[in-house]
């Protein structure tokens, strides 16, 4: 793989174009890297909105009908809902693992085996969430562990 980088002062905005035989894994993820790192997302916090970058987010989820994101140390309440962060998301290694929660792949750090063929994630900030038996096998599959 070749990377060329053209820097001319008469372009105004960046352009990115990838030229290749065909469409492969590895360049599937470098496209998906790309594209979360030009995302953002809203999130209130304290009557403040913030604007945070989708790859400060660790995971989505639903909490009486309410929709939060949590980064690595904040809460944010978003103003989505949750099958709309997934819609959003679905391009940038976000996955759904149970029914009220998203989880962004980029932050697991450890999976492990739990009992009913649950999987509990640890996540970069070591908190440790839940993937449902009913996801847990296209999990697996997304993360090439399957």
């Amino acid at each position: 793989m070749r990377i060329i980088i053209n820097v001319d002062e008469k372009y105004e905005d960046t352009k990115i174009m990838i030229t290749c035989g065909k469409l492969t894994p590895e360049l599937e993820k470098i496209i998906s890297l790309i594209r979360i790192f030009d995302m953002q997302l809203t999130g209130k916090k304290d009557g403040e909105l913030f604007i945070l970058d989708v790859s400060d987010v660790l995971y989505a989820d639903t909490v009486d009908k309410k929709t939060f994101l949590y980064t690595g140390n904040d809460v944010y309440e978003s103003g989505l809902k949750l099958y709309e962060l997934e819609e959003q998301l679905a391009q940038v290694d976000f996955v759904r693992v149970s029914k009220s929660a998203l989880i962004n792949m980029r932050h697991i750090i450890s999976l492990k085996a739990d009992f009913d063929r649950r999987i509990k994630a640890t996540m970069s900030n070591r908190e440790q969430l839940m993937i449902s038996r009913q996801y847990a096998d296209f999990v697996k599959t997304k993360l090439g562990v399957k």
